[in-house]
């Protein structure tokens, strides 16, 4: 990165990696989220929200392995989320929302945790955790389809059954254990 001052140039590459967090909300920014940031690998927090950002989110942000808290919501940011955003294992806080992003959402573990306010304001987005399916989801059969049913009704099934036998199990087990105290009682 560059800085001009009083017709001097100066470079700051080596102490700018050490950002921790870097917060430029409610800027009026304009253009693309720069490319550059993606490369502040050390970074903690990235607040980018209520500017004025285009373009598409960097399939590059899966490479800030430390981020923990990513807002770039109420920008006017296209496209699709990155898969790479998926592997951000230590993201606990985002928020992508009002944007103009589309597509379906990454599968992750921690993408999917969140709660769908997070993709608000993103009509064209699909996939969990928002309502609404893709339209890949809606048509062709996914794996695990026999015979027009789901893994997921086969294990509601499975948990009726065993939901089926465990009260059988408690209800055979209070008469035994019932007529076994009683029996004892009578005996005597």
């Amino acid at each position: 990165m560059t800085r001009f001052a009083s017709s001097s140039e100066r470079e700051y590459t080596s102490t700018l990696g050490l950002a921790k967090s870097l917060e430029l909300s409610s800027n009026n920014l304009t253009g693309a989220v720069p490319e550059e940031i993606m490369d502040l690998v050390g970074l903690v927090a990235l607040n980018l929200s209520r500017n004025h950002l285009t373009g598409q989110i960097s399939q590059k942000i899966g490479q800030l392995t430390s981020l923990d808290f990513l807002d770039l919501s109420r920008n006017q940011l296209v496209g699709g989320i990155p898969s790479s955003l998926s592997q951000l294992s230590v993201l606990s806080v985002m928020d992508l929302s009002y944007n103009n992003l589309s597509g379906k959402i990454p599968t992750g573990t921690q993408l999917q945790s969140f709660n769908g306010s997070v993709y608000a304001g993103n009509p064209e987005l699909c996939g969990l955790p928002l309502p609404n399916k893709c339209r890949d989801e809606e048509s062709a059969p996914g794996p695990g389809m026999t015979e027009g049913r789901d893994e997921a009704d086969t294990s509601e099934d499975e948990d009726q059954f065993i939901t089926l036998g465990f009260y059988v199990s408690l209800i055979l087990g209070f008469i035994v254990g019932f007529w076994g105290a009683c029996g004892t009682l009578l005996r005597s």
